[in-house]
């Protein structure tokens, strides 16, 4: 949530940044509901204080033996106007209240502005593309050949858009799994077991609630209960409603979740394979840092995931994301994006990102500043270190060879017991 001093005090270049966001912020109603607001709460506070003076003179009339009907009819007609002025306050409260859950975050001045993705700019690339001499197949058609996905028999168990991994394929999976949460534990990060289900304050917290109930699985019974959509939402929570010791910060978590998508807004895209599932796995990285800290933290948080493609040899690059394609609650998010030789293109395996003191402000996560004493809103950060199934299906294409075999990456051989090599099962035609 922005700082509503800040679209208090500059509200006409907040709607002008929110709008290269494509986010209509009409200044002026948002404005003159303030000054009503203030208004409001003058009156609530004089009419308190006008009931208040009048006990008192209840109180005096009485223990002189005068006669006190005549103020308690003051009182009483006090009350019923201040009660009044109370509903019409919360009224406006509610009305400016949903200006600020709906606003998204202010990018940072190094985001470039564009409409989509066409417009992201990329900052550099690692590795090189694999060449084959052969066509290289996709990873449905790898994993089909290894007997190791099979998106039809999940289709049968609840859906579309779910897999079933099996064999291989599910131990290089879950080897995948460990060997994240290993590499960055030597890097200091805290690892936590999270619930795998949250409430609607923890997704407030974290911007998907209002907004984008539609893309969640909401829960029948009770019904403020979600299926998380990222480990983000339970970690970053971690520190809601606290105030940290500075000497605490930075603090660093990694967590390896399911994620639950309902993906409402993706109707046709990516519906082959494992690109784009209703169920999928990640090892999420949550920072929590002062403010001072976070443009720093933001590069060491995406260089620890990119470190996981590096270690696993796979050619990705980085991507700034414009205006408006980042997520609601990021000041800026940087895409890695993974080569698959099937598409011959790069597609995203993390997005990292930077919200500063958005969701901090939703959750109330403050630290106690060492110079003031007082308490400040900290920042905090997030990015997938690596999304389990994009870096499998990365593995799948870009490790296969011609009679469908798949190499397994030297990172993940002891993970795999030893194996270097996933043998095909079927014949490749």
């Amino acid at each position: 949530m922005l700082d509503p001093r800040l679209l208090r005090e500059d509200a006409d270049r907040v709607a002008d940044t929110l709008a290269a966001r494509g986010y209509f912020f009409n200044a002026q109603e948002y404005l003159g509901l303030d000054e009503y607001r203030k208004e409001l709460q003058n009156d609530v506070e004089s009419l308190q204080a006008e009931r208040n003076r009048k006990s008192k003179e209840i109180g005096r009339a009485k223990a002189e033996g005068e006669d006190i009907e005549p103020l308690k009819r003051q009182v009483a007609g006090l009350g019923d106007r201040l009660a009044e002025a109370k509903r019409e306050l919360e009224k406006i409260q509610e009305k400016e209240d949903a200006f600020h859950v709906s606003l998204p975050n202010l990018p940072q001045p190094e985001v470039p502005e564009g409409e989509d993705e066409n417009d992201n700019v990329e900052q550099y690339r690692w590795g090189e593309v694999p060449e084959f001499d052969f066509e290289p197949r996709d990873h449905v058609d790898v994993g089909r050949i290894v007997d190791g996905i099979d998106s039809e028999t999940a289709a049968g168990i609840v859906g579309a858009r779910f897999s079933v991994l099996s064999g291989d394929v599910a131990r290089l999976h879950r080897a995948l799994g460990n060997f994240m949460l290993d590499r960055h534990l030597e890097t200091n990060y805290r690892e936590v077991n999270v619930p795998f289900i949250a409430n609607s304050a923890s997704l407030f917290g974290t911007g998907q609630l209002p907004k984008f109930a539609a893309d969640l699985f909401r829960l029948t019974e009770p019904s403020n209960y979600y299926l998380i959509p990222t480990a983000e939402v339970p970690v970053a929570n971690l520190v809601a409603d606290t105030i940290i010791p500075a000497e605490q910060l930075p603090l660093k978590y990694v967590a390896h979740t399911p994620c639950f998508r309902a993906e409402a807004g993706s109707a046709g895209r990516d519906v082959r394979g494992m690109i784009r599932q209703h169920q999928f796995e990640k090892v999420e990285l949550v920072w929590v840092t002062s403010p001072e800290d976070s443009d720093a933290a933001f590069k060491t948080l995406r260089a620890d995931a990119e470190s996981i493609l590096q270690a696993l040899g796979l050619a990705y690059r980085v991507m700034t994301l414009c205006s408006r394609d980042m997520g609601f609650a990021a000041a800026r998010t940087d895409d890695l994006e993974v080569w698959l030789p099937s598409q011959k293109l790069y597609r995203e395996v993390s997005s990292c990102s930077n919200c500063e003191a958005f969701q901090a402000r939703r959750m109330g996560a403050r630290y106690r500043d060492p110079e003031t004493g007082k308490p400040r809103l900290v920042h905090t950060l997030n990015g997938s270190a690596l999304a389990l199934g994009r870096t499998l299906v990365a593995i799948l294409e870009n490790y296969q060879h011609a009679d469908g075999s798949v190499t397994v990456p030297d990172a993940l051989v002891d993970y795999m017991g030893g194996k270097t090599r996933i043998e095909p099962q079927f014949d490749t035609g």
